[in-house]
C-alpha cells in the first residue's frame, strides 16, 4: 500500500523529475554516532506532553538532522530511552526550494503521511482530488479534508519536516498555521529548520504546545566534545587542547569535525589547534558556502561592516552600516539562527559566533 501511494503520487505530480521516494526516506545514521540520550528524552518528553510542535531550530552544521534521524531509529529498534514509549507510525518529508509551490508542498505533505506505517489508503485522498483539479480550492479546504482523515485515524502519528527552512512561500505558512491550529491529537509535527519558520511559536508557547531545541541545547559538552574528538574521531588530544577547541568552537558540531579533520595526521596538534579559527579554510569554505553566499546581498553587507565589532547594538550598527535598521537586522539575524548570540533577554546586545566573526573579518 505505501509503495502503491508513492507511485499514484509520483504519476499525478512529479512532472519535474524530482525523486519522490528519496524525499520520504528518514536519513541514515552516520557510522560511529554519538548518542546523546539527554536530547532524545527531550523528544520523548514533548509527544509525552502533547506538544502540537517539536521546533529544531539552530544553524547549519549542529546536528540537527542526525539527532531526529537517531531518535526515529532508536525508536523503530525499541531502544529510545526513558520511560516514554513512542508511537511508531513515523513519516518524514525532506523539503528543498520546489516546494514552495503550494500544490507540490501539499501533495508531498499528504504522500508522507501516506507513507506512514499503518496509514490506510483513504487518508488524504480527497485532499489529492482536489489538489488535482483544474483549479484547486483554498488551502484550508484541502487540509480540512486531510485533518478529519487523520482525525479518524486509531494511531498517533508524528510527521518530520525536514530543511523547512527553505519554504519562503507566505500561503505554506499560512496553511501549516491553519493545520497546526486543528491539528488532531493523533499527530505530532516536527519541523528541522535553520531559521525560525513564520508559524505562531509566541501563542504554542504560551499554551505549552511546543517543544524547543535550539543551539544552545544541541552544542557539544565539554565532555561530549572529549568523546567526540578522542574517540569518534580517532584523536588522543590533551584536556587543555580540548578545551582550546570547545571554546574556539563554543560547542558547534561541524566546527569541531573540521577541526578534527586539520588536526589528524599532524605531528604537532597542539600547535594546529591553537591557530584554528574563522579563517581555516575547512571552515571558511563552510561557513562561505552554507551561511554567508546564502543572505540577501544587504544581509551579507550588513555582517561584513558590523564584523568589527565585539559586541553589537543597534546603535552601533546603524553607525557603521549608516543606516536605521540595526534593531530590525539584529533580531532577524537572532531568529535566523546567523551564528549570532544574544547577551542579554531584552535583544539590545550581541555577539557573533567566534569562528563566524573570524571568516566575517577574513572576507
Amino acid at each position: 500500500a505505501f509503495w502503491h501511494n508513492l507511485d499514484l503520487v509520483y504519476y499525478n505530480v512529479l512532472m519535474t523529475g524530482d525523486r519522490l521516494r528519496t524525499k520520504l526516506f528518514v536519513p541514515r545514521l552516520r557510522p560511529f554516532l554519538l548518542p546523546r540520550p539527554h536530547l532524545i528524552q527531550q523528544l520523548n518528553q514533548g509527544l509525552h506532553q502533547l506538544c502540537k510542535l517539536t521546533l529544531i531550530s539552530a544553524p547549519a552544521g549542529f546536528g540537527k538532522t542526525t539527532l531526529v534521524s537517531e531518535w526515529i531509529h532508536q525508536n523503530g529498534s525499541g531502544e529510545a530511552g526513558g520511560n516514554v514509549p513512542l508511537p511508531a507510525q513515523i513519516g518524514w518529508l525532506s523539503l528543498d526550494e520546489g516546494d514552495n509551490d503550494p500544490v507540490r508542498f501539499l501533495t508531498y505533505f499528504i504522500a508522507a503521511l501516506q507513507g506512514i506505517p499503518g496509514v490506510e489508503n483513504p487518508v488524504g485522498e480527497a485532499a489529492l482530488a482536489l489538489l488535482q483539479s483544474p483549479q484547486p480550492p483554498p488551502n484550508d479546504v484541502v487540509l480540512t479534508d486531510l485533518i478529519n482523515d487523520i482525525a479518524a485515524l486509531p494511531d498517533n502519528l508524528i510527521l518530520v519536516l525536514d530543511d523547512y527552512h527553505v519554504i519562503e512561500s507566505q500561503s505554506i505558512d499560512e496553511a501549516l498555521t491553519f493545520f497546526l491550529a486543528h491539528l488532531p491529537p493523533q499527530l505530532s509535527l516536527v519541523i528541522i529548520t535553520r531559521m525560525d519558520p513564520q508559524l505562531p511559536l509566541a501563542r504554542l508557547r504560551a499554551r505549552r504546545q511546543l517543544l524547543e531545541l535550539r543551539a544552545a541545547d544541541l552544542r557539544f559538552t565539554f565532555d561530549e566534545t572529549a568523546v567526540f574528538l578522542n574517540q569518534v574521531m580517532g584523536l588522543n588530544l590533551a584536556a587543555n587542547d580540548i578545551a582550546a577547541l570547545a571554546d574556539r568552537t563554543e560547542g558547534w558540531i561541524s566546527g569541531l569535525q573540521l577541526a578534527a579533520l586539520s588536526v589528524q595526521g599532524q605531528a604537532d596538534a597542539a600547535s594546529r589547534i591553537q591557530s584554528f579559527t574563522g579563517s581555516h579554510r575547512y571552515v571558511l569554505d563552510y561557513l562561505i558556502e552554507e551561511v554567508l553566499e546564502q543572505q540577501p546581498e544587504p544581509v551579507q553587507t550588513f555582517l561584513l561592516k558590523t564584523a568589527v565589532l565585539d559586541r553589537l547594538s543597534a546603535s552601533l550598527c546603524n553607525a557603521l552600516t549608516e543606516q536605521n535598521d540595526g534593531q530590525d537586522t539584529l533580531e532577524m539575524l537572532e531568529h535566523a539562527n546567523l551564528f549570532i548570540v544574544p547577551l542579554d533577554d531584552e535583544r539590545r546586545w550581541y555577539r557573533y559566533h567566534h569562528l563566524f566573526a573570524d571568516l566575517l573579518r577574513q572576507q
